[in-house]
């Protein structure tokens, strides 16, 4: 999958796009754990999650995979009725889709080059030997 990895202003604007999308994660996730912190193994299952790939997103470590997990996860948290809860205005079905656009986003353009993609899997130079004419 092409993947870009700009840098400059552009740069910058992806990795807010990454952060905000990971801390929104990793917000909820949390909220999740506070109220319900006895909901068993399904329930920290589903905080393990948003912890996971909101830490991910925001390093930037395979970002698209981690982008379309999200995806999922706020889909399914967008049309679920025990995603209404008293923890706050962060762990509601509008901020399930508010998230889900950010990383749609991410999906879409990339990571950008402050992320651990670019180091790893960034822009490599190749280099064409010269043709030799022994003819």
């Amino acid at each position: 999958m092409f993947s870009m990895f700009p840098e400059g202003w552009p740069g910058v604007g992806l990795l807010l796009l990454r952060a905000t999308g990971g801390t929104l994660l990793i917000v909820q996730g949390a909220a999740l754990f506070t109220e319900r912190h006895e909901s068993g193994f399904l329930g920290m299952a589903v905080v393990f999650v948003l912890f996971a790939v909101g830490l991910l997103l925001l390093v930037g470590f395979l970002s698209r995979y981690s982008a379309l997990l999200a995806v999922v996860v706020g889909l399914t948290g967008a049309f679920s009725w025990s995603l209404i809860t008293s923890a706050g205005p962060l762990v509601t079905p509008t901020a399930a889709v508010l998230y889900t656009v950010i990383v749609v986003a991410v999906i879409c353009l990339g990571p950008g080059a402050f992320s651990l993609d670019a180091r790893l899997f960034g822009r490599r130079e190749i280099v064409i030997p010269a043709s030799s004419s022994k003819s």
